[in-house]
C-alpha cells in the first residue's frame, strides 16, 4: 500500500437501539482502518454487527457513539458533523450486494449510467463510462440485455460495474458471492482485487463464503459487536 492514509477510519464507534433494559448494543467500540489497494473480510454469525457495520461505513445509519473519517472528511464525532451525505455516497461509496437489485425497466448499461446521471453527468458521458465499465467487467456484449436476460454471473458483473461507476474510493460489499458457484465466485473477487490496486481503493467484504477466504489481503471478525482480528 503506497498511501499509508486509511480511506476510512473508526475510533470507538459504537451503535446501540432502544434504552434501558430494551436496549441492544450492535456494535461496541469498534476501531477500524481501511487502506488503499486493500481487499478485507469481514465474518461473524447472523447479528453479530457486520452489516450494522457495513451500513455505519457507507453512511446508511448513524452510529450512537465514536469517531468516523471517510477520505479525510470528519463524517462523525461524537455527533453528526453535517456534511451532505448524500453527495459522499455518490461520489466515494460504492455497494455491492448479495442480490444485484439491477433496476428490471433499465438496460445494464442504464442500471450503470443512472448512478452517474445521478450525480450529475451527463446522459452521453454516463452511457460511455458505462460501456467502458461493462467491456472491463467482460460483459460488454449484454449492455442491451434487461436484468431478466442475464445470468447469475453477469448481473452479478453488471452490478460490480454500477458499484464502480464514480471510481469510489470505498466500495462495501455485503455478501457478493453468496449465489455464485466457485468459479464466479472467484472472477468476481479477482475483479474487486484489481480494482482496489488500480484505483487505489479500499474495499470491504462482509461473507460467510470459505471459497473466497483466500482471496483477502486480511480478514476482521465480529463477534457480539466487537471487531477482533479474524481467521477462516
Amino acid at each position: 500500500m503506497d498511501d499509508l492514509r486509511p480511506l476510512a477510519e473508526l475510533t470507538g464507534i459504537a451503535k446501540h437501539y432502544g434504552e434501558g433494559g430494551s436496549r441492544v448494543d450492535a456494535l461496541r467500540d469498534v476501531d477500524l482502518s481501511l487502506f488503499p489497494g486493500e481487499v478485507v473480510g469481514l465474518l461473524g454469525p447472523s447479528g453479530s454487527g457486520k452489516s450494522t457495520l457495513l451500513n455505519i461505513i457507507g453512511c446508511v445509519i448513524e452510529p450512537s457513539g465514536g469517531r468516523m473519517v471517510l477520505d479525510g472528511t470528519m463524517i462523525y464525532d461524537g455527533h453528526p458533523t453535517g456534511g451532505d451525505l448524500r453527495r459522499l455516497r455518490l461520489d466515494k461509496i460504492g455497494f455491492i450486494f448479495q442480490f444485484h437489485n439491477l433496476l428490471p425497466f433499465l438496460d445494464s448499461r442504464d442500471n450503470v449510467a443512472i448512478v452517474l446521471e445521478l450525480a450529475g453527468q451527463g446522459r452521453f458521458a454516463a452511457r460511455q463510462r458505462a460501456d467502458e465499465l461493462l467491456d472491463y467487467l467482460e460483459v460488454g456484449n449484454r449492455s442491451r440485455s434487461a436484468p431478466a436476460k442475464l445470468s447469475g454471473g453477469e448481473a452479478q458483473r453488471v452490478a460490480i460495474a454500477r458499484a464502480l461507476a464514480n471510481r469510489p474510493r470505498l466500495i462495501l460489499a455485503d455478501e457478493p458471492t453468496a449465489a455464485l458457484d466457485t468459479q464466479r465466485a472467484a472472477i468476481v473477487m479477482d475483479l474487486l482485487r484489481k480494482v482496489a490496486r488500480e484505483q487505489a481503493a479500499a474495499v470491504l467484504v462482509v461473507t460467510h463464503d470459505e471459497k473466497i477466504f483466500d482471496r483477502f489481503d486480511r480478514m476482521l471478525r465480529v463477534r457480539d459487536g466487537r471487531l477482533e482480528a479474524g481467521s477462516a
